[in-house]
């Protein structure tokens, strides 16, 4: 791991990559998902909790579920990708640490703060949705993420028993050139570093 990636792959990571609000009619194979999740799994979370679970909205069907809770500026964009993710958070995420994290009982740090365990959950799975947009990103998908949505109002479609939280949402899929508009400038080193 100590070789810098080349060029044409950090320009697919981060320097070429776009936000994409439409996508090409063309599905995303089954494969292709389960090979996304074994990429971003390996992201590194506190505890290595993973709190982050996935609900891959692809039927038509399954996108209408979600469009009550979707903005007026995202509802025909979102229904009309070939894949939304619902990246949300797991509320007892704690009960894999005995598996996930060995090393001490952290489970029981998490049994006595929730707010502990809802930062945590939270923080994490925001953590793992950037770490479903690179994975994308190096399998040729595109993205949309966004979170221009009534996250009660999926909770209750999608989660109602409580124990998963809508964190955000990811459109996916494979990117439609003719949408993008000009990109948006980034802050400078100088604006956004402070090394001391």
């Amino acid at each position: 791991m100590s070789s810098p990636l080349n060029d044409a792959a950090l320009d697919q990571l981060f320097r070429s990559a776009r936000t994409y609000s439409r996508f090409l009619p063309r599905a995303i194979e089954r494969e292709t998902i389960a090979a996304l999740y074994d990429l971003l799994k390996w992201g590194p979370t506190a505890f290595n909790a993973q709190p982050a679970r996935y609900i891959v909205l692809q039927s038509p069907e399954a996108k209408e579920r979600l469009a009550p809770g979707l903005s007026s500026g995202n509802r025909d964009k979102t229904l009309a990708a070939p894949a939304v993710v619902i990246v949300a958070q797991d509320l007892r995420f704690h009960e894999h640490l005995p598996e996930q994290f060995p090393v001490y009982d952290a489970k029981a740090l998490f049994d006595a703060n929730p707010a502990l365990l809802e930062s945590t959950a939270q923080r994490n799975a925001a953590l793992q949705g950037a770490y479903l947009i690179l994975a994308a990103r190096a399998l040729g998908l595109d993205t949309g993420p966004m979170s221009g949505f009534d996250a009660d109002a999926v909770n209750r479609e999608f989660f109602a028993d409580g124990r998963y939280r809508a964190n955000f949402l990811v459109n996916l899929g494979y990117g439609d050139p003719e949408s993008l508009r000009p990109r948006g400038p980034r802050l400078e080193f100088a604006q956004a570093v402070t090394v001391l």
